[in-house]
């Protein structure tokens, strides 16, 4: 399964994304805010940009494994090998205090850019998604921005 996360909408607190499942549109995404961070930069220069709790992954190409998180106590999507960041989730959230790195979805943006609304929707459908086909084959994320 390819999930593709375009970023279109940055603000000083957060970015929204559209997430895509194999090419088809599923949900909007909120991360922290995109601080143009590549997958092939340096640990030095991601470190040195990087400002923890407040910035989006870099983008690349990452790995998506179902796991148990000790923090939600609750099996979560997690991207693996994700330079300068550990513990990368997709889980339910509205806004960027929610995100500490991770990624949240949800049904509509809300009236502002810095949230999403019905994630807990957004989240349960995409686990559906997810765990029907995480046993049979690899799930892969490609992170883009605009």
């Amino acid at each position: 399964m390819e999930l593709l996360l375009k970023r279109h909408t940055t603000t000083p607190l957060s970015t929204i994304s559209d997430l895509y499942i194999d090419g088809v549109f599923h949900c909007y995404i909120l991360e922290d805010t995109d601080r143009w961070l590549r997958s092939e930069m340096t640990l030095t220069t991601l470190y040195k940009i990087k400002i923890r709790g407040a910035t989006a992954i870099p983008t690349g190409r990452y790995k998506v494994v179902i796991s148990y998180s000790n923090r939600f106590r609750r099996y979560l999507p997690l991207l693996v090998d994700v330079p300068a960041f550990e513990g990368i989730r997709i889980h339910p959230g509205n806004v960027p205090a929610n995100t500490d790195g991770c990624l949240l979805p949800g049904t509509q943006i809300g009236k502002r850019d810095d949230m999403v609304m019905a994630s807990l929707k957004a989240f349960q459908i995409l686990m559906i998604r997810l765990t029907s086909v995480e046993k049979k084959e690899e799930i892969w994320i490609t992170v883009t921005s605009k």
